[in-house]
């Protein structure tokens, strides 16, 4: 449709422009990545001897020494995951869960492991209507499980991996006994989580120096969780689950009216589990 002046109608010209941004849309969804020179994107990562990937470089760079100094990749993700809980306090570290697919080239067969952490045996039904609840709440003492990972690290290392406790857990320690730089997504993540951070005098002790949430480049230490990694570097899973952290859990579970008991944590075991898959542009996707 023209105006009266005989020049196109902008509203047109929107129109048009808006079918056309779908149709090259359209277009780019049939192939797997844009490319070409005017279609600028990351180039494919590629390796003959293995490779890397985590949401961090410095776990990414612990992760290719590892397998530079001749561990395999379960060693590499142990080690990885480890400095990720120190890097990135948000993530699954000792204090929560772990899930694994491990391809075992030999028996080219795909091995999953459910390491998630189970409800305590006082966890009942009644327990929580006792107390005048309907629901499991979100937050705080009653919705913690036992923590799975360090099992899960256990499991997968006893299985496949090669490297000592020692050895997987150190670069960790060093990063939470020396300091590391926060990043700048972190450092966002850490501000928003600071209002509940600071209703908990533990957490805002630890993770709030100075009474606020570390900046972007900032160093952040955390001398308590590289205390815990020396502990089960040196006593494997047994410090976790038998040991004085056992004994350090189950005490300020009571203090602050968790449900955590000592055999909470001597019964914990993770799961070996099959993988499901389904079939996706023709590759076979796999996940727990």
């Amino acid at each position: 449709m023209l105006p009266r002046s005989g020049t196109p109608c902008p509203m047109a010209l929107l129109g048009a422009l808006a079918v056309l941004i779908m149709l090259e849309v359209n277009r780019l969804a049939a192939h797997d990545r844009p490319c070409g020179p005017l279609r600028k994107s990351r180039s494919a990562v590629m390796a003959r001897h293995g490779m890397a990937a985590t949401s961090q470089p410095l776990a990414t760079a612990v992760a290719i020494r590892v397998l530079q100094d001749g561990g395999n990749a379960v060693d590499a993700a142990i080690a990885a995951n480890a400095v990720l809980s120190v890097v990135e306090p948000m993530s699954c570290g000792p204090g929560g869960d772990l899930f694994a697919i491990v391809w075992d080239a030999e028996t080219r067969k795909l091995h999953g492991l459910n390491a998630s952490g189970r409800a305590p045996h006082a966890a009942t039904l009644e327990s929580f209507r006792s107390k005048g609840l309907d629901l499991i709440p979100t937050h705080g003492p009653l919705s913690w499980s036992v923590p799975g990972c360090v099992d899960g690290w256990d499991q997968l290392r006893t299985r496949f991996g090669t490297k000592s406790w020692a050895e997987l857990l150190a670069p960790g320690i060093a990063y939470a006994e020396e300091g590391f730089p926060v990043s700048e997504i972190i450092a966002d993540d850490w501000q928003d989580a600071a209002p509940l951070l600071a209703r908990i005098p533990t957490s805002a002790a630890c993770f709030l120096p100075g009474g606020r949430a570390p900046v972007a480049v900032a160093i952040f230490r955390n001398a308590g969780l590289a205390r815990s990694m020396r502990l089960i570097a040196r006593d494997g899973r047994d410090a976790f689950y038998r040991g004085p952290l056992a004994d350090a859990m189950v005490a300020y579970s009571r203090q602050v009216g968790g449900l955590f008991e000592r055999r909470d944590f001597e019964d914990h075991t993770s799961t070996w589990v099959e993988p499901v898959s389904t079939n996706y542009r023709g590759h076979d996707v796999w996940e727990l």
